[in-house]
């Protein structure tokens, strides 16, 4: 099983850089874990795109759907209390923004403080660092 990031959930539904890789990675590991706001954060990335011009219409579309058609199949981290206790310890042990400390603290959460049970697949430089730190293997080469 492998923790998705939504940096790592976006290339899987447009095309970007990492989608080859991300494809690659879920077709070897096909259990997803997530965060349960990483809907959200998925979105935002791709309204971003649609209003910088990067995504039309009919491609923001599809995204939403693709991603939709994800996450019916991910297991999502819903333990909200715990995932924010978590939070707020890595954000005084890390230099992470709010969101990126939600989405530790959920695959922290999600392996009850045991980061050796998941990889954890990231494109964020900040939050690929603090998972390192935090013991998960990050962005796996091979399964």
């Amino acid at each position: 099983m492998i923790f998705w990031d939504s940096s790592a959930l976006v290339p899987l539904v447009v095309k970007e850089r990492q989608s080859q890789y991300c494809l690659e990675i879920l077709s070897s590991d096909q259990e997803m874990l997530v965060w349960c706001l990483s809907k959200v954060e998925v979105v935002s990335a791709l309204c971003r795109k649609l209003r910088e011009g990067a995504l039309d219409q009919e491609n923001f579309r599809e995204a939403k759907t693709r991603l939709e058609e994800l996450l019916a199949h991910a297991h999502e981290v819903r333990a909200i209390d715990k995932v924010r206790t978590r939070a707020l310890r890595l954000l005084e042990v890390h230099p992470l923004r709010a969101a990126d400390a939600c989405q530790h603290a959920a695959a922290l959460v999600a392996t009850q403080e045991g980061p050796t049970r998941v990889a954890f697949l990231t494109f964020d430089k900040r939050l690929e660092e603090v998972a390192q730190k935090e013991g998960f293997t990050v962005n796996p080469t091979a399964l």
